[in-house]
């Protein structure tokens, strides 16, 4: 699979695209993180954090070896130390791709799945199928947190403007700040991207006020998921020096797929996979 330094070079994303029902893995378009970190000066070799993203999808069906369809869910967890990101129309060209394709079961799936984001990916990737006749049920979850959106402020900037953010010289904190305010673009289509952003961190009290202001200043940029999470991880970790720190955005779903990036210093776990209530 080629990985070309501009992800809208050969990229499906926002051009007419044939839909296929057989299996083709070819379909996968790995995008290099580097391309994007450069610019906020990561060296791939001394990621400041850990992290993952998360994508569900909610439209992923087969055929049974007697021809009969199945549905299903689907959980991935791409490493953020991967060398690649996937492109999320490719994603879902892939899966796609597996509606008139017959396999044994399940596990069959699973397995195809792993090693084929895997491959794109270049690193290892964790996939998880819930077959919906188990009778699913969907979770939804609300952090644990201050909520930012009601503070009375007036915004002007609508992109990235890190100068907003401030940390106060008073005693240290540890808390969790959310807002469902982040709307950025894709970089591709500037199509509107829709998310809730948590963020957890110990250090100096963050301005909150000023917090609030750069969420909103995304509201123009165009950037996919997961580089807007490690801008803004990257700005907070710059501009307010936290001790700890943890950035996590739930994205809406955008055809049958939904996208969570997370990325933390190292001291906060990873939250559990609840729904945002737009998701």
């Amino acid at each position: 699979m080629t990985s070309p330094t501009d992800p809208g070079i050969l990229s499906p994303l926002g051009k007419p695209t044939e839909y296929r029902a057989d299996y083709a893995p070819e379909l996968l378009y790995p995008i290099p993180r580097q391309f994007k970190r450069d610019e906020l000066g990561i060296r791939g070799d001394a990621l400041p954090f850990v992290g993952e993203d998360l994508w569900n999808a909610y439209e992923l069906s087969w055929l049974n070896p007697k021809g009969k369809p199945v549905v299903a869910l689907g959980t991935f967890r791409v490493p953020a130390d991967s060398p690649n990101l996937v492109e999320s129309k490719s994603f879902k060209l892939y899966l796609n791709s597996f509606n008139q394709t017959a396999f044994a079961d399940a596990s069959a799936v699973e397995a195809t799945l792993t090693r084929d984001l895997s491959a794109a990916a270049g690193a290892s990737v964790r996939a998880k199928i819930e077959v919906l006749s188990g009778r699913l049920q969907p979770t939804l979850g609300y952090p644990e947190g201050i909520l930012l959106d009601d503070l009375d402020i007036a915004c002007g900037a609508y992109l990235p403007a890190p100068e907003l953010l401030v940390a106060v010289d008073v005693e240290k904190v540890e808390e969790t700040l959310v807002s469902h305010l982040l709307k950025s673009n894709c970089l591709v289509t500037g199509q509107p991207d829709w998310a809730m952003v948590v963020i957890r961190y110990r250090g100096r009290p963050i301005d909150r006020a000023g917090l609030l202001r750069y969420i909103v200043s995304f509201r123009n940029h165009n950037e996919f998921h997961e580089q807007c999470v490690e801008r803004i991880y990257c700005d907070i970790l710059r501009r307010c020096a936290p001790e700890a720190l943890a950035v996590y955005a739930r994205y809406t779903r955008r055809g049958g797929l939904d996208i969570n990036p997370f990325r933390s210093s190292g001291e906060f776990a990873a939250p559990d996979n609840f729904r945002e209530v737009r998701q």
